[in-house]
């Protein structure tokens, strides 16, 4: 019998390694093509991985919890096939590193022998093979707190500890800022939280973490500004009215709110290109392609934010598709790790729970997300030739949160006036 090497696929261009979460298969049981074996988590989204071909289970290489960098092969199937491929490499071997972590002194190694495991400290955090590579290198965890990272929110990235790796040998030792630093860590300041025997302590989920973590990442990152506005979307809401039972006719697709608000913020960022950049260090970063993030609910009352790639050259028609299969696949937990990055920019809808505003926080590396509130009738001023009167419209409240260290007030807050001006002058006799 032919055996098989199922190797951890590639998941998109950031994700360079997984975590085995579960085997849904174990050794001597029967595998079909497309099959899932086993479920894997990356910082980005959880997933399942499937046989590519028919056949037993015959080997298992990693256990749950293991780091398993993308390539590597993780089980060996036994097939009906005569052809025959190389053994699996063991598990014990890793990737082949680039020449610069090859090179190391006996220094260095002798430093490996005794340095202490390095740990995600104050308010970085280290990937498993970050951590790895400082590891192996013997890197003491004060000089991985001194290495610059260049990654989102300022983390150190593989090509950043190598690069310290190999200039390690010219450059000054970190040191401490003081020596009673130097000396014993900080102590943390927060008051132990006591639960009496009558509470329930539920433990975090890890889809929990990492959003919670991120969202800290985030407020420590950016300086967030609001800035509030008022669109009446009474056309809007007319129109809709009387297209949607049409459309669905038509698409088979539910005509939401969203894809047309999605509309006119694309269209805004095309208007105000510099709120469609991130920011890397003392370097802004302007983004050609506007990658329009969508937050969408997840099963278990987690939130995930899909992304629309190339949201302004979609008509209504392809929005709505996009729309609904990113929302549709977010509640079934079958989005692929591509479907979540890249993305630019991020509208949140608050007004699905009944919020009227919010004051949402940024997605990093983005400079700026949008909240919608809730559609609600309101009495109002309408400014007619023949005077003014009151009327019931339907209104809405946006909320746009910025990132003040490169987006002022006044481009902060004529983004938002384009989405209101797109809205309120949406044409009540469109085609679509």
């Amino acid at each position: 019998m032919a055996k098989f090497e199922l190797k951890l696929p590639k998941m998109g261009e950031s994700v360079a390694e997984a975590t085995i979460t579960s085997w849904l298969k174990q050794v001597g049981d029967t595998i079909e093509e497309d099959e899932a074996i086993l479920e894997i988590a990356t910082d980005k989204v959880d997933s399942e991985v499937p046989s590519e071909v028919n056949g037993v289970l015959a080997e298992i290489l990693f256990q749950v919890d293991d780091v398993v960098q993308v390539g590597q092969t993780i089980a060996i199937i036994e097939t009906d096939a005569d052809a025959s491929v190389a053994p699996a490499a063991p598990k014990e071997e890793a990737p082949k590193q680039e020449e610069a972590v090859a090179e190391v002194t006996q220094t260095v190694v002798a430093a490996q022998e005794t340095a202490a495991p390095v740990i995600s400290s104050g308010d970085r955090f280290y990937s498993p093979l970050v951590k790895n590579i400082a590891k192996k290198e013997g890197l003491s965890q004060e000089e991985l707190d001194a290495v610059p990272g260049t990654g989102k929110d300022g983390r150190v990235t593989k090509n950043d500890i190598l690069a310290y790796v190999e200039n390690r040998g010219s450059q000054p030792a970190p040191v401490a800022t003081t020596p009673a630093a130097a000396a014993k860590p900080k102590a943390e300041t927060a008051a132990p939280v006591i639960a009496s025997g009558e509470d329930q302590i539920i433990e975090m989920s890890r889809m929990g973490k990492l959003i919670a973590h991120h969202m800290i990442d985030s407020v420590q990152t950016s300086a967030h500004v609001q800035s509030f506005i008022e669109a009446d979307v009474t056309k809007i809401w007319n129109w809709r009215k009387k297209v949607k039972d049409g459309f669905m006719k038509r698409e088979g697709e539910n005509l939401t709110f969203t894809p047309i608000f999605m509309e006119a913020v694309a269209k805004a960022l095309r208007d105000f290109p510099m709120m469609n950049i991130s920011v890397q260090g003392d370097k802004i970063i302007k983004k050609k392609n506007i990658n329009l993030g969508m937050a969408a609910a997840l099963p278990d009352g987690n939130l995930i934010v899909p992304v629309i790639k190339n949201a302004d050259q979609l008509n209504l028609v392809g929005m709505t598709k996009q729309v609904n299969d990113l929302a549709k696949r977010a509640r079934e937990n079958k989005l692929k790790p591509d479907d979540i990055q890249g993305g630019t920019y991020t509208v949140t809808n608050v007004g699905t729970f009944g919020s009227i505003m919010g004051t949402p926080i940024i997605n990093q590396p983005q400079v700026g997300i949008l909240a919608l509130g809730a559609i609600r009738k309101m009495p109002a001023v309408v400014e007619t030739p023949e005077g003014d009167f009151i009327g019931i419209r339907y209104k809405m409240i946006m909320s746009h949160s910025y990132d003040h260290r490169v987006v002022n007030g006044a481009l902060g807050g004529q983004f938002v006036k384009a989405v209101k001006d797109y809205l309120e002058a949406w044409d009540p006799n469109r085609d679509i």
